[in-house]
């Protein structure tokens, strides 16, 4: 499970404070998808950082599989998965090599080392380039690599901050299909995205954050009947005050 409350995250400056996160709390549970809905710049990536235990929060409080972000850094960079868009891979190391790097430091060791590496192999069908550096990969298969990486220690909780960005229909459905076959696992799944569509097919729940604020959350239909919306764009437009800067015209 995932709790935040509170949370905050202030970013100053020499001339300025910027004000990233303020005082969101939502909690996220076990087999459920939580969305967080926002333009690029609303509070996502900073959101997940700060449950990632990347950057530590301002304020507030955040429980990640029962762990404080705080407190328990280390337990909790043991319980999670993070993937984005941009999660870096070695480019000299292929594949096999990188899920059994990043294995050894996940702590795992000989027999179960092996399973899970041939399990991820197996799973997103890595055979094919299995043995290739990984700076000759397409982008889809650098991304089914960043997956397996993600998931080799079969961690209960899982973040994705815009997986999907920037690749081709087919890659996004394959991973697509990962996070909802996480979510039938059992596991927390967190799910950052500006993209109506994967919000709508993907989310069980969704937060609505702007401008480094919660603005409503809910499920589809919660947020379409507090907005009395026809769909999750409009509903979004809605509540983030959007208004057409430019006029229609015949």
């Amino acid at each position: 499970m995932v709790q935040t409350e509170n949370l905050s995250k202030v970013f100053p400056d020499k001339k300025t404070v910027k004000t990233a996160v303020k005082d969101v709390s939502f909690s996220a549970r076990p087999g459920e998808i939580f969305g967080l809905l926002g333009v690029n710049g609303a509070g996502k990536t900073t959101t997940l950082r700060m449950l990632s235990t990347v950057i530590a929060p301002t304020g507030g409080r955040a429980l990640v599989a029962g762990f404080d972000v705080v407190k328990s850094p280390a337990d909790v960079r043991r319980s999670i998965g993070f993937l984005s868009n941009s999660t870096a891979l070695y480019g000299r190391l292929t594949p096999r090599e990188t899920l059994n790097y990043f294995g050894k430091l996940y702590g795992l060791r000989d027999a179960k080392l092996k399973g899970r590496v041939e399990f991820v192999i197996e799973t997103l069908r890595l055979q094919e380039f299995l043995d290739r550096p990984c700076d000759r990969l397409s982008t889809g298969q650098k991304q089914r690599t960043s997956i397996g990486r993600a998931i080799l220690h079969d961690p209960p909780v899982m973040f994705f901050d815009e997986p999907t960005a920037g690749l081709d229909v087919i890659t996004s459905q394959t991973v697509m299909e990962f996070i909802e076959g996480a979510r039938t696992a059992g596991k927390t799944v967190i799910f950052s995205t500006h993209i109506m569509s994967e919000a709508e097919r993907l989310c069980d729940r969704i937060a609505i954050i702007d401008n480094g604020e919660l603005r409503s959350v809910g499920t589809l239909a919660d947020l379409l009947a507090e907005t009395q919306a026809p769909n999750l764009e409009r509903a979004f437009l809605g509540m983030v005050g959007y208004k057409p800067e430019v006029e229609v015209f015949a």
